[in-house]
C-alpha cells in the first residue's frame, strides 16, 4: 500500500495543553470532554467499513445513570463525561465494581492531598474518543503514562508538541523506517501519535494515571484490572480480528488469553533503549500488521503509519 497519506486534521483534543491538577475540581469536578473524533484520513472515517466489524451496542445512558447512587455518580463523574459512549456501554459494569470505585477514591485522595496527577483529567480517556470501539484495527499496549510536564495525554508512547519524541518512540520510528523506508516522522522531532489513534490504533497504557515525577506511582491500585478488561473486550467484540502489538513481557502477559486463530498477536522486546537492540528494530511488526490486515480486509484495511502532520495543522 502507499504509506503516505496526509492526515488533514487532528481534533482539538490534541491541541489542549496539560493543566495543573492541584485540586479535586481539576481532576473530578469540571472535566472538559473532548468531541468525538473522526479519522484523520478522509478515506477512513471512524465508521469505516474497512475496519473490523463489531456488533452495534444498544446503550441507554440515561437509564444506566438513573441506577447509580449519588456516591457512584460523584466518583464516576470523569468516566460519565469523558469516556466515549462506545466504550462506556461495554465498561459500565466494570466501573461500578468495588475495585474500580476504590481506585477512584484513591485518585481523589491523591488530588485532595495536593498531588499532581498526569495526564490532565480531560485526557485520561482520550484513547476512547480518538479510537471508539467500532474503529479498532490494532492495539499497542504501553505501561505507565509519562510523568513529566507536557508529556502524557492519554495515548501510550505519545507526547504533545513541543515535547520531543522520547527514546522508546524514536526507536519505534527506526523500526518503521526499516519496514517502510518512506515513513515520515512528526515535524520538529515530535512525538504526537493522534493520527495513529484516529486511524484505528488503540494506544492503551496499562495504568492510565501517574503521580507527577514518580514513575509507577499508581501501579497496583486498580488500573491494571480495568485496562485488562478493555483488552479482553476488544478481543471479544472485534470478532473479525485485530492486531495486538505486545512489546515487552508486561504487554505480552496482557495478551495471554487472546485467541490466536481469530486475532494476530505480535510479540517483541520493548522499544526502550535498554532492550530495543535485542530484536525490536528488525521485528517487522508494522509491516506484518498491515500485511495481516490487508489479507483480511483488503488494501484499504491497512494502517497509514505516517505521522508527517504539522503542529499548526493539528491546531497545536
Amino acid at each position: 500500500m502507499s504509506l503516505k497519506r496526509k492526515a488533514a486534521d487532528i481534533t482539538a483534543e490534541a491541541a489542549k495543553k496539560p493543566k495543573s491538577n492541584g485540586s479535586i475540581t481539576s481532576f473530578f469536578g469540571q472535566p472538559k470532554p473532548n468531541p468525538e473524533t473522526s479519522s484523520t484520513n478522509p478515506s477512513h472515517p471512524t465508521s469505516s467499513p474497512t475496519a473490523p466489524a463489531t456488533e452495534p451496542v444498544k446503550f441507554d445512558k440515561d437509564a444506566w445513570l438513573a441506577k447509580l447512587t449519588t456516591e457512584q455518580k460523584d466518583l464516576l463523574k470523569l468516566e460519565i463525561e469523558t469516556l466515549h459512549e462506545s466504550w462506556l456501554s461495554v465498561l459500565k459494569d466494570e466501573l461500578i465494581k468495588p475495585s474500580f470505585l476504590s481506585l477512584k477514591k484513591f485518585l481523589m485522595s491523591e488530588v485532595t492531598s495536593g498531588k499532581k496527577v498526569f495526564p490532565p483529567s480531560e485526557d485520561v480517556y482520550s484513547w476512547s474518543r480518538h479510537t471508539p470501539l467500532p474503529s479498532v484495527k490494532a492495539v499497542i499496549i504501553g505501561q505507565d503514562p509519562y510523568h513529566n510536564l507536557n508529556q502524557a495525554h492519554g495515548l501510550c508512547f505519545s507526547v504533545r508538541p513541543p515535547t520531543p519524541a522520547p527514546p522508546s518512540l524514536k526507536n519505534m520510528y527506526k523500526a518503521l523506517k526499516i519496514d517502510y523506508p518512506d515513513f515520515k516522522e512528526p515535524p520538529k522531532n515530535g512525538g504526537l501519535l493522534t493520527p495513529w489513534a484516529d486511524r484505528g490504533v488503540l494506544l492503551l497504557n496499562t495504568c492510565l494515571t501517574v503521580r507527577a515525577h514518580e514513575a509507577n506511582s499508581h501501579a497496583n491500585k486498580g488500573w491494571e484490572q480495568f485496562t485488562q478488561r478493555i483488552i479482553d473486550i476488544v478481543a471479544e467484540k472485534r470478532r473479525k480480528g485485530v492486531v495486538f502489538l505486545a512489546w515487552g513481557t508486561p504487554a505480552q502477559k496482557r495478551c495471554t488469553k487472546i485467541n490466536g486463530s481469530k486475532h494476530l498477536v505480535l510479540k517483541s522486546v520493548h522499544p526502550s533503549p535498554l532492550s530495543a537492540a535485542r530484536g525490536f528494530f528488525d521485528c517487522g511488526h508494522f509491516k506484518k500488521a498491515n500485511e495481516w490486515l490487508e489479507e483480511r480486509y483488503g488494501e484499504e484495511g491497512a494502517i497509514d503509519w505516517n505521522l508527517d502532520v504539522a503542529p499548526e495543522d493539528a491546531g497545536v
